[in-house]
């Protein structure tokens, strides 16, 4: 039996505070002058207080990338095939995505999770090439209805949880989020809108490139399942159940189930940080456990990051999705470890410093 979704809630810890004053007195004893590497300082702050060590390692590293499919796309939301999910699922395994690529380049691991593509990849499961946590074949379309039962999102925050709990047990020390799910904008954008209370033609966007007669459509089935569904802002089970999509539960526990075993989370673009949403509504204190990656094109995830209180690392003009920009990030944070955990303090590198901690003149 994994943990369950109150336990997780109710387990996860703020941040020290004392272990974030000694990270920055340490930074600020840096051979270097005062606050020189700027924001890379904040995340070295973050990381030591986060593991309560001024060596915080992040040299394991894994991208999580959900995947899941979309009743939704019914209604014509988007320009991609429903099937491209799982074709894209394949993608991955053979290496030939962009996750890939930029995981790669980051050291990381990719580790794909079907939470509830529409399709069989029984194939996969059995090479053990993905994990299969399904939920569902695809969530039910949310303009006639619940997207999902309120024990479903139960189950898909709660796999989200115990993959980071497993991921932990095997020695990951940074992990990442990523998505993969036709039409997975339209539930985040409702997410968005019912949370923030924000009007949904202020936080929808194009998703994989929508003309605007199309984004006129999406504007208004995201607001007919919203009337509909009546999300209860309150409660962020009841709003993932009503408009969410699994796949975006999974990325929610996986968030909360990094703070719980207090290890950083690189939170992606829309789809993720609608995730993040989720878990900060679920849990305040998981948004100290989370880095967020880059700021998306879609146009509504400025919004959310400004509901999280997060400022992105890279602003590179993404929307991929994946958890490309996630994977971007983790070089980035990794560096921002080793600024802490192996740059010498000026008495450790018999550098001489002026009263202003700058280098001697």
């Amino acid at each position: 039996m994994g943990l369950k979704l109150e336990e997780t809630v109710k387990g996860i810890m703020p941040v020290s505070d004392a272990w974030r004053r000694k990270a920055r007195e340490h930074l600020n004893n840096l051979a270097i002058p005062v606050g020189s590497l700027g924001r890379l300082l904040d995340i070295a702050e973050q990381l030591a207080a986060i593991k309560e060590s001024l060596k915080p390692s992040t040299g394991s590293k894994v991208v999580v990338t959900m995947a899941g499919d979309h009743g939704v796309v019914e209604e014509g939301v988007s320009t991609c095939p429903q099937r491209v999910t799982l074709q894209m699922v394949y993608n991955f395994v053979a290496g030939g995505a962009g996750i890939n690529a930029l995981a790669g380049a980051a050291g990381a691991r990719v580790v794909v999770v079907d939470m509830g593509v529409a399709g069989d990849l029984k194939d996969l499961v059995e090479q053990g090439k993905i994990l299969s946590r399904k939920v569902d074949y695809g969530t039910r379309n949310m303009t006639r209805g619940p997207a999902m039962t309120r024990q479903q999102a139960v189950q898909a925050l709660e796999t989200g949880i115990n993959i980071a709990g497993d991921l932990v047990s095997e020695g990951v020390e940074l992990l990442g989020t990523g998505d993969m799910g036709i039409g997975n904008t339209t539930p985040s954008s409702a997410i968005l809108a019912a949370l923030s209370g924000l009007p949904v033609r202020e936080v929808t966007g194009r998703g994989t490139g929508i003309d605007d007669e199309t984004l006129a459509k999406k504007v208004q089935v995201i607001e007919r399942a919203l009337a509909l569904n009546r999300p209860d802002p309150g409660d962020p089970v009841d709003v993932l159940a009503k408009v969410g999509g699994f796949e975006i539960g999974g990325i929610a526990g996986l968030i909360l189930g990094a703070a719980y075993y207090r290890v950083p989370v690189v939170v992606d673009g829309f789809i993720s940080t609608a995730g993040a949403l989720l878990a900060k509504q679920l849990a305040p204190r998981a948004v100290d456990y989370m880095i967020a990656a880059h700021r998306s094109m879609e146009y509504g995830h400025r919004y959310m990051l400004k509901e999280l209180g997060l400022r992105p690392l890279l602003d590179l003009d993404m929307r991929l999705g994946e958890g490309t920009g996630a994977a971007l990030a983790m070089c980035i944070v990794e560096g921002a470890a080793r600024v802490i955990g192996e740059m010498l303090t000026f008495e450790d590198a018999g550098v001489a410093r002026n009263k202003s901690r700058e280098y001697a003149v």
